[in-house]
């Protein structure tokens, strides 16, 4: 097996440089003091425990396939992220329960999906809390593992594990990507 290697000097008559100039580095490329690095960071980027991050709410149907997707920040709490992901749905249908896990437990959150939308709230009480619900609904809680399924069928793209993208329009678009990529396997 071989391999391929050029340290530029083969090229030196074909490229005319102006006078003066010679080779800067050990292998005549750039030094590390003649490059800047960029402005970091980017749009909705929240501080979380470990550093910095962003965030995929996503919503899907009894199957565990997507209905609707969003990229926000990591800083905000979920409760206030589900109407914003409801409206960036893939369908026109709403669907007429959604299961959460303990931070969707809230009672402005459960009048406000009732009462504008027709949904019903299903979601754990948190611990220091007075039980709310009877039994009956959080026996739904227990499919809650198809989202979950759905989280790791994209966390199983290189793309989306990380995210490189600066801008969130750019992440969004992978993301949903992803989720058209799950669709086709379904069909």
């Amino acid at each position: 097996m071989a391999a391929i290697r050029s340290t530029g000097r083969d090229f030196v008559g074909a490229v005319r440089r102006p006078a003066g100039s010679g080779p800067v580095g050990p292998g005549g490329g750039f030094c590390g003091c003649h490059l800047r690095g960029g402005k970091k960071g980017g749009d909705r980027i929240g501080p979380t425990r470990c550093g910095k991050g962003s965030k995929i709410v996503a919503i899907a149907d009894s199957h565990g396939l997507p209905i609707a997707i969003g990229v926000t920040s990591a800083s905000p709490n979920e409760s206030t992220l589900v109407e914003g992901t409801l409206v960036q749905r893939h369908i026109a249908g709403l669907p007429q329960r959604l299961i959460g896990d303990k931070a969707y437990d809230s009672d402005p959150l459960d009048t406000r999906l009732r009462d504008q939308h027709g949904i019903e709230m299903i979601s754990p009480n948190r611990r220091k809390r007075k039980r709310t619900q009877d039994g009956r609904p959080l026996r739904r809680y227990l499919r809650r593992w198809k989202i979950e399924r759905l989280f790791a069928w994209l966390k199983n793209f290189r793309r989306l594990t990380s995210r490189w993208e600066r801008y969130s329009t750019n992440f969004l678009g992978m993301v949903q990507l992803g989720c058209v990529l799950i669709l086709l396997r379904h069909l």
